[in-house]
């Protein structure tokens, strides 16, 4: 059974870079048909999908937050990362990782998710 593990700073100032990592077990992240997932949740308010990686290393992003998202892998390591640059204080929110058989995943009943992992911005 597949497991994933959200992991990074809890605490990101202001203009700097948001980096988290999700760690997979019980599946390689490049089985055919798979697409990894981040998605977050700011306090309050609902889901959002902001990129994914498929099991081929193409990459997707959320046209509202591509400019700023990098999303990598290592599989080597079985990992892929987050990359969120010049953070505000919206990025305040539980960021969640996910693998599923769609390359927008917007509800926990879709895929399994990671438990995620709060992240606050602030100086």
């Amino acid at each position: 059974q597949v497991q994933l593990q959200e992991s990074g700073p809890g605490l990101v100032k202001p203009s700097q870079t948001l980096s988290l990592t999700c760690t997979v077990s019980g599946g390689s992240i490049t089985t055919n048909d798979y697409y990894w997932s981040w998605i977050r949740q700011p306090p309050g308010k609902g889901l959002e999908w902001m990129g994914a990686i498929s099991y081929t290393g193409s990459t997707y992003y959320s046209p509202s937050l591509q400019s700023r998202t990098s999303i990598s892998r290592n599989t080597s390591k079985n990992q892929f990362t987050l990359q969120l640059n010049s953070v505000t204080a919206e990025g305040t929110a539980e960021y969640y990782c996910a693998r599923a058989q769609e390359v927008v995943v917007t509800a926990k009943e879709r895929g399994t998710w990671g438990q995620g992992t709060q992240v606050t911005v602030s100086s």
